[in-house]
């Protein structure tokens, strides 16, 4: 290995690969890449929202195999702790693996946070939604209420489920659906113009909308909101709120999350980088994410002597909401949004990263079931940005 930088990265989830990608295009010669990971699997978890409604699936692939493919090396073992004065991850095992740099991409548990409500949490074979389906065909409910918490999330599974839903059983007349959500309009991180689509795409297919309300819990046909008022509601499917791993030797504030500056630099910690669902920001995408590993990857990179300069992490928001009636794209850049029913960047998967998506693609065929229209379409081929003061107002 000689004189090159010794690159560990916790974690082997969206983040961990692109990071391994990263480094492996831009600064081969100058790392030593491994990725420490308890899983054996890699899960692509976005469409676990279609899976319950056979359109869709989980898509599982073995994690050596993927690694092996980045360039990068896989260690099973789970991080504990960091002892940043050694140099040293602590692993749960009892186990020490020093380092020159090490990254942080362990992403986020999902947790309850409706209580009495359904937690679609993103893994596949949700039974507890399955079971809302079933009984919502068989006439069993005549009301369902689908939760968007007042937590660091991801709300667009909450949409998508509706939708879903909706195009499934939208037919029976005695079906009523509503969202409730504490963001002004529906899905307004994507900007005034989304907003404005997402609200027509939800009328038109009859799901009734509570914006500005925080949903708190479900009791004997009761959703509570905070204040004290209530909805009416059969059943409630909640998104979880998010929380991350507790490490030791790392500041986290009470959710696990850490602060982090532009480049991924964690706060007060030499050498020590985050990136993923671990970051303390208000929003936790698998497009993000990999943004954000671009971001340490290229700081990692012009340290290490490649010949590329750090380049600041700068969000751009992208979206592909499933509605069982035609696949939407939403991007929001620089204050701006896009609405499009054709693919805004390609390969048009549900996530979005400079490295990973073509490697996902080429390796277990993900966001290659569209095919690039004959006469051509335009899409993003290269990460544009949002500036910062748009994403504070985000």
């Amino acid at each position: 290995m000689g004189s090159r930088v010794e690159v560990v990265v916790a974690g082997a989830g969206v983040a961990g690969l692109e990071i391994a990608l990263a480094l492996n295009a831009i600064a081969r010669e100058h790392v030593v890449v491994e990725l420490i990971a308890p899983e054996r699997e890699f899960t692509y978890r976005p469409l676990t929202v279609a899976e319950p409604f056979g359109i869709g699936r989980v898509v599982r692939a073995p994690l050596g195999d993927l690694v092996h493919a980045t360039g990068a090396r896989l260690r099973s073992g789970a991080l504990a702790g960091v002892d940043s004065g050694r140099n040293r991850a602590l692993l749960e095992d009892g186990q020490e693996r020093s380092y020159d740099v090490l990254v942080l991409a362990l992403g986020a548990q999902a947790r309850e946070s409706v209580a009495g409500a359904v937690t679609f949490r993103g893994t596949d074979h949700e039974p507890g939604f399955a079971t809302l389906l079933e009984r919502a065909s068989a006439g069993e409910l005549q009301r369902l209420a689908f939760a968007v918490p007042a937590a660091v999330t991801w709300p667009f599974p909450a949409y998508e489920l509706a939708l879903l839903t909706a195009a499934l059983l939208g037919e029976r007349a005695e079906l009523e659906l509503v969202l409730v959500t504490p963001e002004a309009r529906p899905l307004a991180l994507f900007g005034p113009s989304a907003s404005a689509a997402i609200e027509t795409l939800l009328a038109d297919a009859g799901i009734e909308v509570e914006t500005a309300v925080v949903p708190q819990s479900w009791e004997d046909g009761r959703l509570r909101l905070a204040g004290g008022r209530t909805i009416s509601a059969d059943a409630v499917v909640s998104l979880p709120r998010l929380e991350a791993p507790s490490l030791a030797g790392i500041d986290q504030d009470p959710d696990g999350f850490v602060e982090t500056d532009e480049f991924g630099r964690v706060t007060g910690l030499e050498g020590v980088y985050a990136a993923g669902d671990i970051v303390r920001l208000p929003v936790k995408q698998g497009g993000i994410a990999t943004q954000q590993a671009d971001a340490v990857a290229s700081v990692i990179a012009a340290g290490a002597g490649a010949p590329v300069r750090a380049e600041p992490f700068h969000p751009v928001l992208r979206g592909l909401l499933l509605t069982g009636f035609a696949q939407t794209f939403l991007r929001a850049e620089r204050g701006t949004s896009v609405v499009d029913p054709h693919p805004l960047w390609w390969p048009p998967a549900k996530i979005v990263g400079r490295y990973l998506s073509p490697f996902l693609a080429a390796q277990l065929g993900i966001g290659t079931e569209l095919k690039p229209p004959s006469e051509g379409v335009a899409v993003e081929i290269a990460l544009d940005t949002l500036d910062h003061a748009t994403w504070s107002a985000v």
